[in-house]
């Protein structure tokens, strides 16, 4: 259990180590994060850190969340998270974290979220091939019949469908 901060993915990038081999390398950018609320066992259930971070204009920010964020600052942020601390007694509302925390060649995790794809249809979303081009066809990139007819009279699970893509 230990402090984080919240970044933003910029791109990749290569260093060449001393024996000339190019070692892939992801550029994130660290947000400096405010501490917004602090969770307690006697309050929460657990103890935990909550921090918001990508400062943005007050008036952007939603009544709900500017009455949670002017207990910790005056400043609006856009995203909230939380990380589990073993006593959140360590920190205070507003307190600023930023990459200080870490010391240099200290080995960090780093977890991310892919970015969601949109509506996809059946030919990018499962490979499926696309209907003829010639003779009056209409049917490029539709999906075709996706059942029997009276029986069973439903379609079945798992049918690959063209939905929504990207974050699961």
């Amino acid at each position: 259990m230990s402090i984080g901060l919240f970044g933003r993915k910029i791109g990749m990038t290569q260093i060449f180590a001393d024996d000339g081999t190019a070692v892939p390398v992801t550029l994130v950018q660290a947000e400096t994060c405010q501490v917004s609320q602090l969770k307690t066992i006697d309050t929460d259930s657990y103890n935990a850190i909550q921090v918001s971070f990508v400062e943005q204009a007050l008036h952007k920010v939603t009544k709900p969340q500017l009455g949670h964020l002017k207990k910790s600052g005056t400043k609006g942020f856009k995203y909230s998270g939380e990380f589990r601390v073993a006593d959140p007694n360590g920190y205070k509302l507003g307190q600023m974290i930023d990459v200080n925390i870490f010391s240099t060649g200290q080995k960090v995790d780093i977890t991310g979220k892919s970015i969601g794809k949109g509506f996809a249809g059946n030919q990018k979303r499962h490979n499926f091939s696309r209907g003829p081009m010639t003779h009056g066809s209409k049917n490029h990139r539709l999906p075709g019949s996706i059942g029997a007819g009276s029986t069973p009279g439903r379609v079945y699970p798992g049918k690959k469908w063209p939905v929504n893509w990207g974050i699961k």
